[in-house]
């Protein structure tokens, strides 16, 4: 019976791990591309690699062109026989790349393990020119078939809840209603919005009231204190408009006579001058003369 048990047991035991080893297997899988160019698809998390053919004709080339008289068709048909050179993985997010310098990296690291004789008399001069090579060609995009973009959070919209005007939300005090109808000072605890303010008496400038220099003062006008242009209390302005006539039609109190006539006020001064000065000439003389 105990032998019995035991058996049960050890074949529960290597079952459970097998199953535990395939469910581990089949979360990631391998992704082989027969190309080192284009498109990759697969799932996040997923190995990728390319079937060595995909390079042949680059490491032929590396090889021959490096100087090292290595035989690059040795050196392709060994690659060739890789038909799993890991060169990435699909990363977790929308996709990625396996760049050239990355693909360069695992041809030259395949072909050096590859033990091949066409490497010439410069081993190393001979897997820098095969690497540089497929560096140059190559350059994988690497998609993930299961990845999902996170969800965008929704804007609240009108009649939301939430401060949006117009929308209902909890208030202070613990009570539901709408908050467009808050207003300092009501009962209840809901005084916590003011009414918006009225901007409305503020001057603000109207388009199209501005006069252009030249309007208001043509080419062929005077400008405002010019001398030439008649001035407020000159002259006669019985015949001139009401717009530009002096305010009160003020008119000056001299007479219009010549500007050489002598005028009874300088006549009289001159007068009142001489007798002054007699005086003061006949007070002197008597001084004198005393």
């Amino acid at each position: 019976m105990r032998k019995i048990l035991t058996a049960t047991a050890v074949a529960a035991f290597l079952a459970g791990g097998a199953f535990l080893s395939a469910g581990t297997a089949s979360a990631t899988q391998q992704v082989v591309s027969n190309s080192c160019t284009g498109t990759v698809t697969g799932q996040m998390g997923d190995s990728v690699a390319i079937d060595g053919a995909s390079v042949k004709t680059l490491v032929t080339n590396g090889a021959n062109n490096a100087g090292t008289l290595a035989i690059g068709s040795w050196a392709g048909d060994s690659i060739a026989k890789n038909h799993a050179i890991l060169v990435g993985q699909v990363p977790n997010s929308a996709g990625g790349v396996a760049n050239g310098a990355a693909i360069g990296k695992a041809v030259r690291t395949a072909l050096a393990n590859s033990g091949t004789w066409g490497l010439g008399f410069d081993p190393n001069k001979t897997l820098n020119s095969v690497e540089s090579t497929v560096a140059n060609a190559c350059n994988l995009t690497l998609l993930a078939g299961n990845y999902v973009a996170p969800s965008t959070p929704g804007q609240p919209g009108a009649g939301g809840t939430g401060t949006t005007p117009g929308g209902t939300g909890t208030v202070p005090g613990g009570s539901t209603g709408n908050l467009s109808n808050l207003n300092p000072g009501t009962a209840g605890g809901t005084g916590g919005s003011a009414p918006m303010r009225d901007y409305s008496g503020i001057p603000t400038a109207t388009a199209g009231t501005a006069v252009a220099p030249g309007v208001r003062y043509p080419a062929n006008g005077t400008l405002p204190g010019d001398a030439s242009a008649p001035q407020a209390g000159q002259g006669d302005q019985s015949g001139q408009s009401a717009g530009i006539r002096d305010a009160g039609n003020a008119q000056s109190l001299a007479s219009n006579g010549a500007s050489s006539d002598v005028q009874l006020p300088m006549l009289l001064a001159v007068i009142v001058l001489a007798g002054v000065t007699a005086g003061l000439v006949r007070t002197w003389v008597l001084r004198r003369a005393s």
